[in-house]
């Protein structure tokens, strides 16, 4: 994961995670990056929970569960936002 990235919420890290969270850049230097799963609930909760184990999210950083485009699927977005460099 490249060290310019932020978190959308702010939250704890720990300082394996190279994540980094309260970080203030002026208007105009960061842009969004939305992350979308969609697939059926336990797909996407599996998804999620697995990203999470693997220190990439926080289960209450994703939106909650969306009906999708396709019938019978959900979906969930996360957004993040990156350093312009």
């Amino acid at each position: 994961m490249p060290t310019n990235f932020l978190m959308f919420a702010s939250e704890s890290t720990s300082a394996s995670n190279p994540v980094e969270s309260s970080i203030e850049t002026p208007n105009g230097e960061r842009e969004s990056l939305r992350i979308l799963v969609i697939g059926s609930r336990q797909g996407v909760t599996t998804t999620i929970q697995t990203l999470h184990r693997l220190r990439f999210a926080e289960v209450r950083e994703w939106s909650p569960l969306l009906p999708a485009p396709s019938s019978g699927e959900v979906m969930s977005i996360l957004t993040r936002y990156l350093l312009r460099s």
